[in-house]
């Protein structure tokens, strides 16, 4: 083994991490690998088991305890942004593991911006119309043309009204949408705050064109869209979602929108990642489907380079880590 520390990153699939740090001065002090291929099984555990440090772009590799136990040489875990819900953070404190992290940059921002280009997408039918060397038609007359709808005066529902929901009502305002809103706490005064009306989820549902989901998942938010509830969606009505999988019951939604209720939905985030290529969702027609970007963009990549070199270089240095965590919880 060599004498210098290994440090493995993780799951750097847009090569964002590997083209964006300044590794010169941590590979005076260690050994690097980078990964931009997602590994599992045995794979993973090869990888990972001579390593001394990793670093997880956000959650995409799960690090449960029963993984955790299984690499000794394991001293420090450094992820990207500000929460990782596949960490077993406790796990790695009692099994003397550092546990760091990073800033977030503009990933609010860029979630908000991911969330309107999958809402104006859907829409429009945009993948359909598509122009392409492949796919040159300027309108097939053997179809019904299908006719988008205008946003504008149509009701916008959003289930969860924090930092990443504000902006997406912002938004929806300015294209003159009526604005709704539920979440487990909302109160009509912070509903009207930020101009949206307080409504049960059942109205939310049954009334709003566009649905668009922005909670972080707990216990009683956990398959909170179940069969029942998307039942009531209209089948005109679009269903968004780049927060979390799991506040939607995957099978009941693949089955919703088989019957049409909601007619269409636009997907950043799913159980399983990568998509697994036989996934239902995919043979789906009425579906748009994206690979989890919606915090990818250059600047929250740039924070989180910045971040991961800082963090290495202490920790390398024996010096006091950035954003250290001493808890879970």
């Amino acid at each position: 083994m060599s004498a210098k520390p290994l440090i493995v990153v993780l799951d750097d699939s847009e090569n964002a991490l590997r083209e964006r740090v300044d590794w010169a001065a941590v590979r005076e002090r260690a050994e690097v690998v980078v990964h931009n291929t997602t590994l599992r099984g045995d794979a993973l555990l090869a990888a990972l088991r001579p390593a001394q440090c990793v670093v997880l772009i956000r959650d995409r590799t799960p690090m449960p305890r029963t993984l955790l136990a299984q690499l000794p040489a394991l001293r420090h875990i450094v992820f990207t942004g500000t929460r990782n819900k596949t960490l077993d953070l406790q796990a790695a404190l009692d099994l003397g593991i550092q546990v760091s992290h990073t800033q977030w940059g503009p990933s609010k921002a860029s979630t908000c911006e991911m969330t309107w280009s999958l809402i104006l997408a859907a829409a429009r039918r945009l993948p359909e119309l598509m122009l392409t060397p492949s796919r040159p038609t300027w309108r097939d007359p053997s179809r019904v043309a299908f006719l988008p709808p205008v946003l504008h005066g149509q009701r916008l529902g959003l289930v969860g009204l924090g930092q990443i929901g504000q902006r997406v009502a912002a938004v929806g305002r300015a294209l003159g949408m009526e604005v709704v809103t539920w979440s487990p706490h909302m109160t009509p005064e912070r509903a009207s705050e930020h101009g949206a009306t307080s409504v049960s989820l059942e109205t939310l549902l049954s009334t709003s064109q566009v649905v668009s989901l922005h909670l972080v998942p707990s216990g009683p938010t956990r398959g909170l869209l179940n069969r029942e509830r998307l039942a009531l969606m209209r089948p005109d009505s679009i269903l968004v979602n780049t927060s979390r999988a799991d506040l939607v019951d995957t099978a009941a939604l693949v089955q919703a929108l088989r019957e049409g209720r909601p007619g269409f939905g636009a997907f950043d985030v799913f159980d399983t990642e990568p998509l697994p290529p036989d996934d239902p969702l995919l043979s789906l027609p009425n579906v748009l489907l994206t690979p989890h970007y919606g915090f990818v963009s250059e600047q929250v990549f740039q924070e989180f380079a910045r971040g991961v070199r800082g963090n290495l270089e202490a920790w390398l240095a024996g010096e006091e880590v950035p954003n250290l965590l001493t808890m879970a919880g």
